[in-house]
């Protein structure tokens, strides 16, 4: 019989809604949502409601007090209080990204969840999307590959999210945004210290919110980067350069939020017998198939050939879901732990070094654990 899990969730937002709560409904043999925590008592009521939550808080410290197996942490901010607490309470956790702000606060992260001998796993969803190993597989295989390209076009999300029966959100009270606002400042001064602006901002909405996807999938593939060559970052998009070992890898994102809604993120590897590319849709449609494309040919001739593969249609967030419930049961290791997801705020960490000081670095994602606190 398999052992269900209860679990409270933290953060009623939009992809709680879209995602989590939808699919642990669906999982009912694995989870049981016991518990709703919300900074505001509505959100929680409203999806108390839909979902047939028996318990709702405000507060999670409170619910951390509930008899509850794990803790889903999908507030914005910075999840490194929570998580730690709720390990300290003897929860298993299971984390948004970014898992956090800041590489010090992942090793106190990581350190907690250690003593307590609980897990914690960092939502990547897109690591556990059939079509991933697929690519994983078929990139490993090119021979004298000379390029990996990465393209993200960021585009409005509403069109992607208007046809779900969404609960209605209640505005966040005045003081509780004012104390989010100081505490992300912390954090993120705790990560890249007294940077202007213009970094600060976009260290927390470009590269903790959203590249952090593509850095993760690029070390599932490839492993550490070896150096961090070149980074240049305007109002309207990030270029980054990586060498891992001779491989040249090319992150390209823009932000197009200002015009239609046509969401893409490619991953594609170049070698002169075969090129691969790994196209994934709006992490807002449920079970939309990520794509493996496939062109080779005849090597000195003109023929060439092109396949586009569909790996599956399992959404790959209830995949990710089902891995957490494993390794909590199994007491197994995830994929994408914190020790894993350390290396992608590194990187983070490093990004904005670069556009400080210009100059190249050696192994970006290396983690300095002299920064954790005891």
């Amino acid at each position: 019989m398999t052992r269900r899990l209860k679990v409270g969730v933290v953060g009623a937002g939009l992809i709680a809604q879209v995602m989590h709560l939808n699919y642990l409904r669906e999982l009912s043999d694995e989870f049981e949502i016991a518990a709703l925590c919300d900074i505001s008592d509505a959100n929680a009521a409203n999806n108390a409601a839909r979902y047939n939550i028996p318990a709702t808080f405000s507060d999670w410290r409170e619910m951390l007090k509930e008899p509850i197996d794990a803790v889903f942490i999908l507030t914005s901010g910075s999840h490194a209080p929570i998580a730690i607490e709720a390990a300290r309470a003897g929860k298993h956790v299971l984390v948004e990204k970014p898992m956090c702000f800041s590489v010090a606060e992942g090793l106190e992260m990581q350190e907690a969840a250690r003593e307590a001998g609980t897990t914690l796993m960092v939502a990547y969803p897109k690591r556990y999307d059939p079509a991933f190993a697929r690519f994983r597989e078929l990139a490993v295989a090119t021979e004298n590959p000379a390029l990996m390209r990465v393209t993200t076009f960021e585009s409005p999300f509403i069109p992607y999210v208007r046809h779900y029966s969404l609960a209605p959100v209640s505005p966040i009270p005045a003081d509780a945004i004012a104390t989010w606002k100081a505490e992300t400042h912390a954090s993120i001064t705790r990560a890249i210290g007294d940077a202007d602006p213009f970094l600060r901002q976009s260290y927390h909405a470009v590269l903790l919110d959203t590249l952090v996807h593509e850095l993760n999938t690029i070390r599932g593939v490839l492993g550490e980067p070896t150096s961090l060559e070149y980074a240049d970052l305007t109002t309207a998009g990030l270029t980054v350069i990586f060498k891992f070992d001779e491989l040249t890898v090319s992150i390209n994102w823009l932000d197009l939020q200002g015009g239609f809604t046509r969401y893409e993120m490619e991953f594609a590897i170049y070698g002169p017998d075969s090129r691969v590319t790994l196209s994934f849709p709006s992490p807002f449609l449920r079970s939309a198939p990520a794509t493996v494309e496939i062109v080779d040919g005849e090597t000195g001739t003109a023929a060439s050939r092109s396949v586009s593969e569909i790996v599956s249609y399992e959404s790959s967030f209830k995949l990710e879901l089902k891995a957490f419930h494993g390794h909590v049961v199994n007491g197994t290791e995830p994929v994408t732990s914190a020790a894993d997801a350390l290396h992608d705020l590194a990187l983070c960490e490093a990004i904005i070094r670069f556009l400080q000081t210009r100059e190249p670095i050696e192994n970006p994602s290396a983690i300095d654990a002299s920064v954790l606190v005891h």
